[in-house]
């Protein structure tokens, strides 16, 4: 109980998701870039100070090779309510995210997207490999491996130092 089902996949480059509007977006664009991935919520405590801070990040990072792939999920306490699209312009108007919002997915459960399946196999967490809440992030390096993750309680900020390190800045 509580393993993660084996998954072929060895980078996250190898996976295609959808983006708010369901269009397919190949993560494959990603290649040699530094990635967060960020199960985010609109509705969730955790909101307002993760979304500032990752704003902050992209902005100071972006022309540095780095990424946010942000991944709207409704599965703790329904804190993403409305569509892909409403999570989408909700970022982007109040927190002026510029980096890219997916289509809403499922975190944990028989119905967890793939890419969510590759990462929690990748690197488990305290108790075990599912996701426990909303802003759990995980860092990827440029090769498309998964190189840490942060529970919901972990600032963004607070992992700016693992984030220069990846993208081998002094």
């Amino acid at each position: 109980m509580g393993a993660s089902p084996s998954v072929p996949q060895k980078s996250i480059h190898e996976f295609t998701v959808k983006d708010a509007r369901g269009q397919d977006v190949d993560l494959s664009i990603y290649k040699g870039k530094v990635l967060l991935v960020v199960n985010v919520a609109s509705k969730c405590g955790f909101t307002d100070s993760n979304y500032t801070q990752l704003t902050d990040l992209y902005n100071k990072y972006k022309d540095k090779g780095f990424e946010i792939l942000a991944f709207p999920c409704n599965q703790f306490l329904k804190q993403e309510p409305g569509t892909s699209e409403d999570a989408q312009q909700f970022a982007c108007t109040r927190y002026k995210a510029e980096y890219p919002i997916f289509q809403k997915v499922r975190v944990n459960g028989p119905n967890t997207a793939p890419v969510y399946r590759f990462l929690k196999a990748s690197k488990c967490g305290i108790m075990g490999s599912g996701i426990k809440w909303n802003f759990t992030k995980f860092l990827v390096n440029k090769e498309g491996q998964v190189i840490g993750r942060y529970s919901p309680t972990t600032s963004p900020l607070s992992i700016e130092a693992d984030i220069k390190k990846a993208l081998e800045i002094k």
